[in-house]
């Protein structure tokens, strides 16, 4: 992601995942700038959630200038993405979705019975 985006904000969804469901825990944004960010960080920053959480999603958005929101628009596009991802959870594949190892994940829909 900050390869192709530069700096930016990131829009994060904490989600529990179950062997039939997904369930949306937490959300919250933060700032990228420069390149060195390190998966055991953004898990150890998670840690202070106070959720047990399996998955994360993050979306990179910018502001109007280019570089990261501000706080009104990141926080308003972050509700946008909570309702989106309310409604349906595989709006969570268009981000970038990782296990807490920080493996990529993707959601499936269920099988037709």
């Amino acid at each position: 992601m900050v390869r192709q985006h530069g700096e930016f904000t990131v829009l994060v969804v904490l989600t529990e995942i179950a062997e039939t469901r997904v369930v949306p825990l937490a959300s919250t944004y933060f700032h990228v700038i420069g390149d060195d960010v390190h998966w055991q960080d953004i898990v150890s920053m998670f840690a202070g959630s106070g959720h047990e959480w399996n998955g994360a999603a993050f979306f990179a958005t910018k502001g109007h200038d280019g570089g990261p929101a501000d706080h009104i628009t990141a926080t308003q596009r972050l509700r946008e993405l909570e309702q989106k991802v309310t409604a349906d959870r595989m709006v969570l594949n268009e981000g970038q979705f990782f296990d807490t190892l920080g493996r990529r994940i993707k959601i499936e829909p269920l099988a037709e019975v």
